[in-house]
């Protein structure tokens, strides 16, 4: 096993829906489990039931706002190419896209976005 200095895309993840979850609890935030290994019988079965290459890892819904995040690791983190492929078409529709590089950098571009927080 490599060790590495930094923490994993999950962990990175993880820290972000702790976060936000903390910091807008009045907000609702999933992940979208496209990731992982399947059989081929439990792809297919995905696939038709709408499950797409490519969609931000988490969906966050607030007042009248969605934004798509997509997770990679600080360091090392690439968009494959049906991630840049399918991004853009999120955002053709009117959507924020945050493609972030750990948790730190989730959290910044995410205040970024100015969600006012609701009691």
């Amino acid at each position: 096993m490599i060790s590495t200095k930094y923490p994993s895309e999950h962990q990175e993840q993880v820290a972000f829906i702790n976060w936000f979850r903390s910091n807008y609890p009045n907000y609702f935030i999933f992940a979208v489990p496209n990731g992982g290994n399947r059989n081929k019988i439990e792809a297919t079965r995905l696939k038709k039931e709408g499950v797409t290459a490519g969609v931000p890892d988490l969906i966050a819904l607030g007042m009248s706002k969605v934004c798509f995040i997509e997770m990679k690791r600080q360091k090392g983190g690439r968009l494959s190419k049906i991630q840049k492929d399918t991004i853009p078409k999120i955002e053709q529709l009117g959507f924020e896209v945050l493609v972030c590089y750990g948790f730190k950098d989730a959290v910044e571009k995410f205040e970024g976005l100015q969600w006012k927080k609701i009691q």
